[in-house]
């Protein structure tokens, strides 16, 4: 369900807004991470950010957006988009098979 069908949900009265929030969040996908790696989660969307945690070998992560940021070389290419997988947790996208070299998820407002 996309997040305009959610809209649609809200607007007619069939839920309240907790209902739809619920509803978009079952519409995340989970993305592997680069097998072998144990994969560093910062506070923003870059090396200079600080690290939160250190995910585990072979988990998958949510994505709910993405954004630009600092650019970075990993198993599945080079590049500056950075995934959100938890509210003030990012990790670059050249250690997420998204399976695409582009945006996946909607831009993050930060």
């Amino acid at each position: 369900m996309s997040v305009d069908r959610v809209d649609e949900v809200h607007e007619a009265g069939s839920g309240d807004a907790t209902e739809a929030v619920a509803m978009a969040a079952t519409s995340v996908r989970y993305y592997s991470i680069a097998p072998g790696v144990r994969l560093n989660v910062r506070s923003g969307p870059g090396t200079n950010y600080p690290i939160t945690r250190v995910l585990a070998e072979g988990v998958k992560v949510p994505i709910y957006c993405q954004t630009p940021g600092t650019t970075v070389t990993g198993p599945y290419g080079t590049s500056n988009i950075w995934d959100n997988i938890a509210n003030a947790e990012f990790v670059s996208d050249a250690y997420v098979n998204t399976g695409s070299d582009g945006y996946v998820r909607p831009r993050c407002s930060l």
